[in-house]
């Protein structure tokens, strides 16, 4: 079997981590076994669906690194073909025309939850051996609804949930296509995945419930049934849906917090997956690890600290000319130049293990640039006193190095601590004010290697 799966967004929105996820484990899955993944975007929501939200989706599969190998295809280029099968399904008797009206079904509706029953279309205008239907009115619009087996059952074994059953009878006839003729998701989905020739159909557990529906359609069809997995919901830390109001949920928003999107799809792989105990590794090694059997078929929380670490991680791992490509635009939103100072990339070297974020890892860049203002508590803690005067006299002893490097100005030290009798303490936080504007800086004797003399003694002097 030539694997192809397939990542069906709707359009409607921003995309989502949970939709992220579902496409990586589609992805994820082709790749593993040679095969191909599809990109889809279901747009029939006319009302709802906007370039905006195309873009966004087009935009984020970019970002986070997810390639794929056909599409992007869009429904509402394809409505030819879906004419072309619900006039099928019409003229083999798995469909028929519907003119009950929006009025009527919400009466029988009320009707039906007043007594205390499930409120569902009574098949009416279903056509059956011997029934006779009325004349259809001639002011509505039809729309055109499935044929749903009145009895057995429908089951598949779920690829991540294990075997699932749903009785016809409680399923509705579906409605197909709308009065004005406009085709609806479930049919929509059928005809792309047959189309497609989708053999695994990976997607969240909220599709569990349109699974026997469209199941019933491909039978209707005669068309092969793919496999189909359901991916468990993304909680937040409080057991909730993740939603935008309370949640970072688009990742647009982990972009804009500093995220690198390798680390966004690291942690989304073990969100409902793994591998033992590992929880660093590259896309690489996820494909070559990813087996549908793995995933839980429970929801999962997502953890923020655990998060957060893995982003550090991944910062550390990368390669530092990237890291100056995505830290420079932070620095020249806040106002920084680089022209005069040391080479980015050396100075994200010495930075870098200390962040979790390159909103973060920007702010620390900034003072080997622009002496940062130092706090009031700051300055009275280490620049009170003859402090000042030491650190004077600390800087003719830096003007007169005969070499500039970490190394010398080091070797420094030991000696001016014991001159003036003083802790090591006693010199490196002063000096990390005077000069950074800071007392959190890296080792003391890099960060002044970086900013470089002629700017280190300015700063000192002033």
């Amino acid at each position: 079997m030539m694997i192809r799966t397939r990542f069906a967004p709707s359009p409607t929105g921003y995309l989502h981590i949970g939709g992220v996820r579902t496409a990586l484990f589609s992805w994820a899955f082709a790749k593993k076994h040679g095969g191909t993944f599809v990109l889809r975007i279901e747009d029939t929501d006319l009302e709802r669906s906007t370039p905006e939200s195309v873009k966004a989706i087009l935009d984020g599969m970019h970002w986070v690194g997810l390639d794929y190998d056909e599409g992007p295809f869009y429904q509402t280029h394809r409505f030819e073909r879906y004419e072309e099968v619900i006039q099928k399904l019409l003229a083999s008797g798995h469909a028929y025309h519907c003119y009950m009206s929006r009025e009527e079904l919400d009466t029988l509706r009320a009707e039906q939850e007043e007594r205390g029953e499930k409120p569902r279309y009574d098949r009416r205008w279903r056509p059956e051996a011997g029934k006779v239907l009325p004349a259809p009115p001639a002011d509505v619009k039809p729309v055109v609804r499935f044929k749903t087996p009145l009895d057995g059952v429908v089951a598949w074994d779920d690829a991540v949930k294990g075997r699932i059953e749903f009785a016809n009878e409680e399923l509705d006839d579906l409605i197909i296509a709308r009065p004005d003729g406009s085709p609806t998701y479930n049919f929509c989905v059928v005809v792309d995945d047959w189309d497609m020739q989708i053999t695994h159909v990976i997607r969240g557990d909220d599709h569990v419930n349109n699974t026997p529906r469209q199941i019933n359609i491909l039978k209707a069809l005669n068309a092969p049934l793919p496999i189909y997995g359901h991916l468990p919901m993304i909680l937040n830390e409080n057991g909730q849906k993740m939603s935008k109001r309370r949640d970072a949920v688009s990742v647009v928003d982990y972009a804009e917090r500093g995220i690198l999107p390798e680390a966004l799809l690291n942690y989304l792989a073990r969100l409902g997956w793994g591998h033992g105990d590992d929880e660093l590794f590259d896309m690489a090694q996820f494909v070559e690890w990813f087996t549908l059997e793995a995933v839980s078929p429970s929801a999962s929380r997502f953890n923020h600290e655990k998060f957060m670490w893995l982003n550090a991680q991944h910062i550390k791992l990368a390669d530092n000319t990237r890291l100056a490509t995505l830290v420079a635009p932070r620095l020249a939103a806040s106002g920084i130049t680089l022209e005069e100072g040391p080479a980015l990339t050396e100075v994200l070297a010495l930075v870098k293990e200390r962040v979790q974020d390159l909103n973060t890892l920007a702010d620390e860049c900034h003072y080997f640039y622009q002496k940062l203002t130092p706090t009031d508590a700051d300055v009275e803690k280490h620049l009170s006193g003859d402090t000042p005067a030491r650190m004077a006299r600390f800087a003719t002893r830096l003007a007169a190095l005969s070499e500039w490097n970490a190394a010398s100005i080091h070797g420094l030290f030991k000696p001016f601590c014991a001159d003036e009798g003083i802790k090591m303490g006693q010199l490196g936080m002063p000096l990390r004010v005077l000069v950074c504007g800071t007392a959190q800086t890296p080792s003391v004797d890099a960060v002044l290697a970086l900013i470089g003399r002629d700017e280190v003694l300015r700063r000192m002097a002033a």
